[in-house]
């Protein structure tokens, strides 16, 4: 192993907080990190991660060696990016949630494919957020506020938690004019992990007996079509049916604030330039598509 990938190798376990998890996310085994771990500090005369049952943390002089060999590397990259013409090739592997990634982010993939034609690109689409450094991941899509402080984010737009039914079913049971109606409404509800069935509005809550309780978004606004009942969603999700009158978008003026969606990566310092490239060409796609400025309509 030469002295680059031992840098790249220490920093992967700094990102990872384990050894494991940097094998994995460089490509390379467990023992192979170990060794290149305990090289770096036998050369540097000490001790460049504290050792716990459960994660791995840099010393100072460990967070010290990550930030300098950051920049080494990117340098690196940069240089060998500059001699081949900047090319962009090789994989590029990509998260996003399943009916966000299946309307929106696939699309973005074939015209990315299309322009670039060395280029690789794994898709992974998932409803759970995907550890990034983990799994290997390079670019990740997610919706909402973002828990990881490590991710690096660009804001590409944003959207909200809608209320929907379909004009049958309305017609039949009328139109709830406030959040409390709701209680007498049939209603389709997503899964959830305790036995509170509600929807939030702002401090108020409204308790729900639903008639249905799916696990999947689809299967909740296929119902809602059919008339089957108040279904909340994400804006981005029921945008064609709304646009095509077969949902109603119901009680506006009380949706909760919109939330973000954000591309994201594990770092800034170390991305090549296949990264680089589908980072500039999904943002500038996904920043372009109507449904990611949803605005609450006019009352």
């Amino acid at each position: 192993m030469d002295r680059l990938d031992e840098l790249a190798l220490f920093v992967a376990i700094i990102d990872a907080g384990s050894l494991a998890g940097a094998a994995r996310r460089s490509h390379r085994s467990a023992a192979a990190a170990t060794r290149a771990l305990a090289s770096l500090e036998a050369r540097a005369g000490t001790r460049l991660v504290e050792r716990t049952t459960r994660r791995l943390a840099p010393t100072p002089g460990g967070l010290e060696l990550a930030e300098r060999a950051r920049g080494l590397l990117a340098g690196y990259e940069a240089t060998v990016s500059g001699a081949a013409g900047d090319a962009v090739r090789g994989l590029v592997r990509i998260t996003a949630p399943v009916l966000f990634g299946r309307k929106h982010v696939a699309p973005i993939v074939s015209g990315f494919l299309d322009a670039y034609a060395e280029a690789q690109v794994e898709l992974v689409l998932a409803d759970r957020n995907l550890d990034l450094v983990e799994e290997g991941i390079d670019v990740a899509v997610r919706i909402g506020h973002l828990a990881e402080s490590r991710l690096v984010a660009r804001r590409v737009g944003q959207v909200r938690q809608v209320l929907v039914a379909s004009p049958v079913y309305l017609a039949a049971r009328g139109t709830p004019r406030t959040p409390a109606d709701l209680s007498v409404h049939d209603t389709i509800l997503g899964m959830v992990r305790s036995n509170v069935r509600e929807w939030r509005f702002g401090a108020h809550r409204v308790r729900l007996a639903p008639r249905l309780i799916v696990n999947e978004v689809e299967a909740a606004l296929i119902a809602a079509r059919a008339g089957r009942g108040i279904a909340r969603v994400l804006s981005y999700q029921a945008a064609e049916d709304i646009a095509a009158g077969r949902l109603v978008r119901l009680l506006a003026s009380h949706e909760p604030p919109p939330v973000p969606v954000q591309i994201v990566t594990p770092s800034q310092g170390l991305r090549s330039a296949r990264v680089n490239a589908f980072l500039d060409y999904a943002t500038d796609a996904l920043r372009a598509l109507p449904v990611l400025h949803a605005a609450q309509p006019e009352k």
